[in-house]
């Protein structure tokens, strides 16, 4: 495990695994979000595949995220192991939930200086909404894309429970 991609659903958790298995294995932990939203009003980066491309040439990463479509499959050709956490709904919209209801009321400054808001819950961008109405979307597209002979030498692990990804991080 050299390049690891950690994907699912929004609010799953991968910002969290990522970061733990990048500490256990010394490998550098690169945050998919702070990397496409490069200022105020969500505006996106328009340097993302320059700096992806960068990232995915080095000998060792680890990014949270199935990557945005315009570097999905550079990074699904680099990657040698895909963390899958591959959880139902009834797991996944409680974590959604609670992290931005948190932010909200904190108004906890996120990715290029933005916060989430109150006003923003309305939109199906939000990510309480995106998590709910992608939630089948992404499975599929994950499920694909390990079983696509293109990215045959990518090595995926899923977990199907928190309890069973806890397990692995702590065999680690």
């Amino acid at each position: 495990m050299e390049r690891i991609l950690v994907v699912g659903v929004t609010g799953a958790g991968k910002s969290t695994l990522a970061r733990a298995v990048g500490e256990r294995l010394g490998i550098p932990y690169h945050e998919m979000d702070a990397l496409y939203f490069a200022g105020p009003n969500w505006a996106v980066n328009d340097k993302l595949t320059e700096e992806i491309t960068r990232i995915a040439a080095e000998p060792q990463w680890i990014i949270d995220s199935i990557g945005y479509p315009e570097v999905r499959d550079l990074l699904w050709d680099r990657a040698d192991t895909v963390l899958w956490l591959d959880y139902p709904r009834r797991v996944v919209m409680p974590r959604i939930l609670r992290r931005s209801l948190r932010r909200t009321v904190t108004r906890e400054v996120l990715f290029g200086g933005n916060k989430e808001t109150w006003s923003g819950w309305l939109s199906r961008e939000h990510p309480v909404w995106w998590a709910w109405s992608q939630h089948a979307r992404r499975h599929r597209e994950i499920a694909d894309r390990a079983d696509d002979p293109r990215f045959a030498p990518v090595q995926t692990r899923q977990f199907k429970r928190p309890a069973d990804t806890a397990t692995w991080l702590t065999s680690l």
